[in-house]
């Protein structure tokens, strides 16, 4: 029996862009957006060691100004690279209903800075029974380490959850722990997976 969903955040929750960051550093700098998205998200690896928990906030600021040649206060840094969110309202409103019914988890590849200034803020956040965050565990999805982590907390076997993601391999990775694992395309199709799960919702 289902007795709990967990939750990813970016594009399951909110919408993420990242290229909204990238735009508005770019005018501190001497690079392109398409030279800043190679240079930070394909080249550097320094997100990943940000979201495993293997460098601070301060460090990501001060790698990333190095890395970019980036002219860019703190203050003015964190405001662009939180600011890329836009709230999913239909997510919203299913969270609430399964409410109801069953524990809610969170569990997201994130950082601290996007946890402080967007994920807690949230207006489901307070909704969660459990939060599981990479880099509080120190370990990034599709790693086994973080499933487990959420699994704890909420004290359930896999086969008492379902994990939502709009990253298949990240949905895939829950599913080979017995967790039933839903890759989230769009609302209606997240839907239907639910009530073949027979869900209430």
């Amino acid at each position: 029996m289902i007795r709990a969903i967990i939750f990813d955040y970016g594009n399951v929750i909110s919408r993420v862009d990242n290229n909204l960051f990238l735009e508005r550093i770019s005018g501190f700098c001497d690079k392109s957006v398409s030279e800043l998205h190679k240079l930070i998200y394909e080249d550097s690896g320094i997100p990943v060691q940000y979201e495993s928990g293997l460098i601070t906030s301060e460090d990501f600021h001060y790698k990333i100004s190095e890395l970019c040649g980036l002219r860019m206060k703190q203050d003015d840094f964190i405001k662009a690279f939180t600011d890329i969110f836009t709230p999913m309202e239909e997510t919203s409103r299913l969270i609430r209903k399964l409410k109801i019914s069953y524990k809610l988890a969170l569990l997201s590849n994130t950082n601290e800075l996007d946890f402080e200034h967007e994920i807690r803020k949230n207006e489901s956040f307070h909704l969660f029974d459990a939060v599981t965050l990479s880099f509080v565990v120190g370990e990034m999805k599709p790693g086994r380490k973080i499933y487990m982590d959420a699994l704890g907390k909420l004290n359930l076997g896999p086969e008492e959850c379902i994990y939502i993601d709009d990253i298949r391999e990240y949905a895939e990775a829950a599913s080979a722990l017995g967790i039933a694992g839903i890759h989230y395309v769009s609302h209606e199709q997240l839907l239907g997976a639910l009530h073949g799960l027979n869900i209430r919702m």
